[in-house]
């Protein structure tokens, strides 16, 4: 199972990559399913500086930005089993 992380204390920014994230699975019909993680200690451990972050299968893919809509359904589409 595909498993996308989304960092962040639950700012607009991480919603909106949160949602992102769905929008894009929706789209490419890959099954993953989608965990919000606002633990700030959690999010510590990860060593992110800044939110939201971006995690596809255990391995750490953007943080601090808002990326454009293609580039996380690249991201998705490269690091998943679809």
């Amino acid at each position: 199972m595909n498993l996308i992380k989304v960092y962040g204390s639950g700012c607009a920014t991480c919603k909106k990559l949160e949602a992102l994230c769905y929008d894009v699975l929706q789209e490419t019909n890959i099954n993953a399913t989608v965990e919000k993680v606002t633990d700030i200690q959690e999010i510590m451990k990860t060593g992110i500086l800044s939110t939201p972050g971006l995690e596809i299968n255990g391995k750490m893919i953007s943080h601090g930005k808002l990326p454009a809509k293609e580039t996380p359904t690249r991201w998705i589409q490269e690091n998943t089993n679809s």
